[in-house]
């Protein structure tokens, strides 16, 4: 037991630690964890150890007292390099009174061999002076092996993925060096998506701003109003309300499948032209701006079922962008197509905005619309001063049949 083969010194002294029953609970506390536990005096003797402790370094607990731990079990590096006492964490413990806990070093056993330890080593401190330090310890080498085999299982799991993926693109003959190849998907796919959550669940979230404006001013209104008129607008008021609640709904629905499913059907039932005619209106109605209209499409051509599809999202984030940030009260939308080109401008009298404020790493709006136009060929142009609204400028040239 501990008061036999270890007994506490007086640099270690514990409160209480003096009286029988306390030496005996110390006792059986140090004998039965699993961890290696030795103090330590300021010469770096050893002042105590536990049985697990001294069978780990293959010693008996009588053969460690009074031996210079660091020189003991601590002496070396893993390649075998020395390690000077003065740079060891355990006595810094209590030379420079910092605790440790250090997972990345060996311990070393009488017979030569080491193994990988975790420690920990805190300072003993009696009457404001420090007297040594404990410390505990635990062979953590299953562990480094497990850590070891994952790393070498990851490695041949990646081996081999890397393998099959070069022979995909040996087959398919499309795919370049495989690391730019899968930064590059990556990347086109963080923007994609996060073009498409913007596009689907910002212009919703516009729609909710809008009707809120909406209830706000009705119901300043209300006052004003006679009996009759004023109920006939609590049921609207009502409406607007249920209307908001299935925006809400459609907004959570959408999270789950706004990549794969989400599509304005007007597009697929009545083109392009109608699903930009029908949006802009269903826009300044909800958001109460006039509308200077203006649409030309007589010399058109119909658009391949993509570029259709990114003309109709640029021209949605167009008003999206004046629904959150312009606070307009007119807009004024041009639409001409001809064979060979299209354009579109949408111009507010909004408050507007400085030039590089479009120009910002989270104006992610304007970089899914400057993107779109140039996957199209065509170009984005926007002008926009403080007081005086922005102008968004759409130019398309379609190829020659």
């Amino acid at each position: 037991m501990f008061a036999e083969t270890a007994p506490l010194s007086a640099p270690m002294h514990l409160p209480g630690a003096d009286q029988p029953v306390w030496r005996d609970k110390l006792s059986q506390l140090l004998e039965s964890t699993g961890e290696g536990i030795f103090g330590i005096d300021m010469d770096g003797c050893c002042t105590f150890i536990n049985r697990a402790g001294a069978e780990q370094l293959g010693f008996a607990p009588a053969e460690v007292l009074g031996k210079n731990m660091h020189e003991l079990a601590h002496h070396s590096h893993a390649d075998g390099a020395h390690y000077p006492e003065h740079l060891c964490p355990i006595f810094n413990a209590f030379r420079m009174a910092l605790p440790c806990r250090i997972d990345t070093e060996l311990f070393w056993r009488r017979d030569g061999s080491a193994f990988a330890v975790e420690y920990s080593s805190y300072p003993i401190v009696d009457g404001g002076v420090v007297q040594g330090a404990v410390v505990t310890f635990v062979d953590i080498s299953a562990r480094k092996r497990a850590e070891e085999a994952l790393r070498h299982a990851n490695d041949v799991l990646e081996q081999r993925v890397s393998e099959r993926t070069q022979a995909l693109s040996e087959a398919l003959q499309q795919l370049r060096e495989l690391s730019a190849y899968t930064h590059t998907v990556r990347e086109e796919e963080r923007t994609r998506i996060a073009r498409e959550v913007h596009d689907e669940l910002g212009s919703l979230l516009v729609a909710l701003k809008m009707d809120v404006g909406w209830l706000d001013k009705r119901l300043g209104e209300q006052q004003q109003r006679e009996p009759v008129q004023a109920q006939a607008m609590r049921d609207t008021m009502r409406s607007k309300c249920q209307n908001m609640g299935r925006l809400i709904e459609a907004a959570v629905d959408n999270v789950g499948r706004i990549i794969t499913d989400l599509r304005p059907s007007i597009l697929d039932h009545q083109g392009l032209w109608a699903a930009l005619d029908w949006q802009a209106h269903e826009f300044v109605q909800s958001a109460e701006l006039e509308l200077d209209w203006q649409m030309d499409v007589e010399q058109a051509v119909p658009l391949p079922e993509p570029s259709a599809m990114a003309v109709f999202r640029i021209f949605q984030e167009m008003l999206s962008n004046v629904g959150r940030h312009a606070q307009a009260s007119r807009i004024a939308i041009t639409i001409l197509a001809t064979a060979g080109e299209i354009s579109i401008s949408v111009h507010d009298n909004g408050r507007g905005a400085a030039a590089a404020a479009f120009e910002a790493a989270t104006a992610y709006g304007v970089m899914g619309m400057r993107e779109r136009a140039r996957h199209l060929g065509g170009t984005l142009e926007i002008t926009s001063q403080i007081g005086l609204g922005a102008l968004f400028h759409l130019r398309i040239q379609l190829p020659k049949s």
